[in-house]
């Protein structure tokens, strides 16, 4: 505001008469003054607002047991990205590019397996969803307006920044956050650590699954739109890194033997999800709706 504007407001506070006095005590004092204002104000704000129509792509690979296919594991990713910032390009590789091409390369392994006869007794709906950057607007469409009832959904497995590590672990590329494996299921959790310790062996890192989590990463990811209606999840997640929605998140930095490690967790957490007897249950409260 112009500061002509701000000095007839300041003329209703006993404490502050104008900027230039307010800047002259903060510059030789190095003390603000603060202080209530007798006034209103008025403002307008004019708004340009553009529609875009957005599509997530679905993948869906029915189960070969007729008792079973009605149920489905929906794996995630998303494809969107924050896209031109001030003339800059932003690829976002990592962010999801990892995510899309692995959901992709999944889907790819469980045809094939298809193909061959051994596809999963339940089925499998792989997503690449439109509208994370904007506030998880593509998952959220899909769970108010699911192509696959909720009620049949048994987990949703997420997979967003998978290719590059962060400043905790600069010098091993084997872990991976996993977050809210235990928030719904104690039966997710440990086919999770099983399906870990038989085929992948990466470190996995539970530090941003704590409910006291200053990062909130829980609740900004796609899966989160599957939890808050009580369908277990497990988001995989490498962390920030320094091109965090920045120009420099390329290609050529990502990780491919980390991705295809993670990639492979996915796989064989899904497969046992998708060929046990019994789907798993929801055992614990969920204390961490928005």
């Amino acid at each position: 505001m112009r500061e002509e504007t701000a000095d007839n407001w300041f003329k209703t506070s006993r404490k502050i008469k104008s900027i230039e006095k307010i800047k002259n005590r903060a510059e030789k004092k190095g003390v603000v003054v603060t202080g209530d204002l007798s006034c209103e104000f008025n403002y307008n704000l004019e708004i340009e607002r553009i529609k875009y129509n957005g599509k997530n792509v679905l993948a869906y690979l029915p189960g070969v047991d007729p008792d079973l296919k009605d149920e489905v594991v929906v794996i995630t990713s998303h494809y969107d990205h924050i896209g031109i910032v001030d003339g800059e390009i932003n690829n976002g590789a990592d962010d999801d590019g990892s995510g899309t091409v692995t959901v992709m390369e999944l889907a790819r392994v469980y045809m094939d397996a298809f193909k061959n006869g051994d596809g999963p007794r339940r089925s499998v709906l792989f997503m690449n969803v439109i509208g994370e950057e904007k506030g998880l607007l593509g998952s959220e469409w899909y769970s108010d307006h699911p192509v696959f009832p909720l009620k049949n959904t048994v987990a949703n497995l997420n997979i967003d920044m998978i290719g590059r590590v962060d400043e905790a672990h600069s010098d091993d590329e084997n872990y991976i956050y996993l977050i809210g494996s235990d928030k719904l299921s104690s039966e997710l959790h440990e086919i999770s650590e099983s399906a870990n310790s038989s085929f992948t062996n990466l470190t996995l890192d539970y530090t941003f699954n704590a409910p006291d989590d200053p990062n909130r990463f829980y609740y900004r990811s796609d899966h989160y739109n599957f939890a808050k209606h009580d369908i277990p999840v497990i988001f995989y997640f490498s962390g920030v890194h320094e091109d965090y929605h920045a120009p420099g998140d390329d290609v050529e930095k990502i990780m491919f033997t980390k991705t295809t490690t993670v990639g492979r967790l996915v796989f064989h957490t899904a497969w046992e999800l998708l060929n046990r007897d019994e789907r798993i249950i929801v055992d614990q409260v969920n204390d961490f709706k928005d």
